[in-house]
């Protein structure tokens, strides 16, 4: 099997750590592999504070998101990933764990905004009432609870009944994450959520993030620099599937440890 090293100058990782209680999630030697033999990330252990942003940032295929997507058990049916996902203390990678029901704790946001073809309520209430909800007073609330949780209340309060394909792109982006929020999960992943959005739309979902911050933990993929200095509090850089550093952002964009790093982020890579 093959489990080749990239060929680059390996440095020594520089990765911080917390104190198990603030940690709402983190991964163990976490390695990915595609068609069996070609493996895409090596060996990621991090640990994710609770209620802080963190962004993943690299160069396109530098394992990013790849990684994100091993967080609720994604590459299920496209990779074999080794290693440990720990969420409460269990390991959420194992065979036995129930993944409809880990993904209602840990919620994905993807790249282009996927909204489903129904009203905008329909769109929150859906799963809820898949899963045995039906009191129309309780899904009448989480409607309005998690649209004004995603800052998008105010502009479809009197047109909930409208086909969510009828609003703009940063308008279904920022429903998708309400959509996540109506499952009440503890963990949000977002895959580049901004990267198909204009620049008042992405200032509009910054602003979002930023707010949901004091009641949730968000990771976040993203190739926008200015914006993973903007909102994140920690960040991470991976290289050819290497965590190479993960540090506060301060330190990342101001500080950074590695050559590695340094060259990312002064946009002289290669």
């Amino acid at each position: 099997m093959e489990n080749k090293t990239p060929s680059f100058t390996k440095e020594q990782p520089h990765i911080i750590n917390f104190d198990k209680k603030d940690c709402i999630l983190s991964t163990k030697d976490l390695s990915v592999f595609y068609g069996g033999t070609t493996q895409k990330l090596f060996d990621a252990s991090l640990q994710f504070k609770k209620k802080t942003i963190t962004a993943l940032i690299g160069g396109s295929g530098s394992g990013k998101s790849t990684f994100l997507r091993c967080l609720n058990r994604m590459n299920d049916k496209v990779a074999r990933v080794d290693g440990e996902i720990n969420y409460h203390g269990l390991d959420i990678n194992k065979s036995n764990i129930n993944v409809y029901e880990l993904r209602k704790n840990i919620g994905m946001v993807f790249q282009r905004p996927n909204p489903f073809p129904k009203s905008i309520r329909d769109n929150i209430t859906y799963a809820l009432i898949a899963d045995g909800e039906r009191n129309k007073k309780k899904l009448d609330q989480i409607v309005e609870e998690s649209l004004r949780a995603a800052a998008l209340w105010d502009e479809v309060k009197d047109n909930l009944n409208k086909s969510a394909l009828a609003l703009s792109g940063g308008q279904q982006q920022r429903l998708c994450i309400a959509r996540a929020l109506a499952l009440k999960p503890e963990v949000l992943l977002l895959d580049e959520p901004a990267s198909a959005l204009d620049p008042v739309s992405t200032s509009k979902l910054e602003d979002t993030l930023k707010q949901l911050r004091s009641d949730y933990s968000m990771i976040m993929v993203t190739h926008n620099m200015q914006q993973a200095s903007r909102i994140s509090d920690y960040t991470a850089f991976f290289h050819l599937g290497h965590v190479i550093e993960y540090d506060t952002t301060a330190n990342i964009f101001t500080n950074p440890q590695g050559k590695l790093t340094e060259d990312y982020i002064r946009g002289s890579f290669g």
